[in-house]
C-alpha cells in the first residue's frame, strides 16, 4: 500500500463508467497481472470520453495522462514499460485489438476493445473507409465535471421521471462534450427543449459534428438545427 487514502465518492454523484458484464467472469478471474488490470479498467474509461464512431487509443494517449502514469511506476521510464507491457498481455488476451496505420513519423498501433463496435472499426480501417483523424486528441484523468442531470436542470429546466429516464440514455449514447455543446446551442437560440437538444445530437451523430456551432440565427425558421427530420416539433416543444 502507497500510502494514499481515498476519501470516498461525493454525494450524489451521477457520472459513471461503463464496464460490460462479462468482464467480471470471463476476463477478471484470469488477470493476473496489476498493470495490466489497470490498464484494461483505464481503456473502459478512456475509450468512452472519444467522440468519434471509431474509438481508440494510442500509446502515447496513456503516456501524456500524469494521473494514469502515477499509477504504473516508481518514474516516467518504469511507468512506460509497465505500460507497454500491460497492452502486450492485453493484446495476447485478446481483450483489446490492434492495427497499426502509416503515418509520416512511421507507422502507429492503435488499440481497440475487443467489442462489437472495435471489431467494426478495424474492418472499417482495413477496406479503407476510415482514416483516424491527424489532430492530438489527449486523455486525461480529470476532476468531476457536471453531469446531464445538473446541465439540463441549470439550463433547460425541471427534472420529471420520463425525462430522467430520456439523460440518462443520453448520457449513454453521446460524448459528454456533445451534451454540453447541444444544451448551450439551445440555450444561445432560445429554445430551451429536450426535443431541440435531441435533434442537436441526431444530426450530429447521422452527419458528423462541425468544428464550430453555426452562427445563432435571428429568424427562427432559418435555424440550421431545424433542417430535415431530426427535430419533429409539436405543442409540447
Amino acid at each position: 500500500m502507497n500510502g494514499h487514502r481515498f476519501n470516498g465518492f461525493p454525494k450524489g454523484e451521477r457520472e459513471t463508467t461503463l464496464v460490460p458484464t462479462r468482464f467480471f467472469s470471463d476476463l477478471l478471474p484470469y488477470i493476473d497481472d496489476l498493470a495490466e488490470l489497470k490498464l484494461t479498467l483505464y481503456c473502459f474509461w478512456a475509450l468512452q470520453q472519444r467522440e468519434n464512431a471509431y474509438r481508440y487509443l494510442r500509446l502515447r494517449d496513456f503516456l501524456d495522462d500524469p494521473t494514469f502514469m502515477a499509477g504504473m511506476g516508481a518514474d516516467a521510464a518504469a511507468a512506460e514499460r509497465a505500460i507497454r507491457a500491460a497492452l502486450e498481455r492485453a493484446l495476447a488476451r485478446q481483450t483489446l485489438l490492434a492495427a497499426d496505420v502509416p503515418t509520416v513519423n512511421g507507422a502507429e498501433r492503435l488499440y481497440f476493445m475487443n467489442t462489437e463496435r472495435g471489431r467494426r472499426a478495424i474492418e472499417a480501417l482495413q477496406r479503407g473507409d476510415w482514416q483516424p483523424e491527424s489532430a492530438d486528441y489527449p486523455i486525461r484523468l480529470l476532476p468531476e465535471r457536471p453531469n446531464i442531470f445538473a446541465l439540463y436542470e441549470e439550463n433547460i429546466g425541471a427534472i420529471t421521471p420520463l425525462i430522467a429516464e430520456t439523460l440518462a440514455d443520453a448520457e449513454r449514447t453521446y460524448p459528454y462534450e456533445w451534451l454540453v455543446e447541444a444544451i448551450r446551442a439551445a440555450v444561445e437560440n432560445n429554445r430551451r427543449s429536450w426535443r431541440y437538444v435531441e435533434a442537436i445530437l441526431k444530426r450530429w451523430a447521422v452527419e458528423g459534428k462541425p468544428n464550430a456551432r453555426p452562427a445563432k440565427s435571428a429568424e427562427p425558421e432559418v435555424d440550421p438545427y431545424l433542417r430535415g427530420s431530426y427535430f419533429q416539433q409539436d405543442d409540447s416543444g
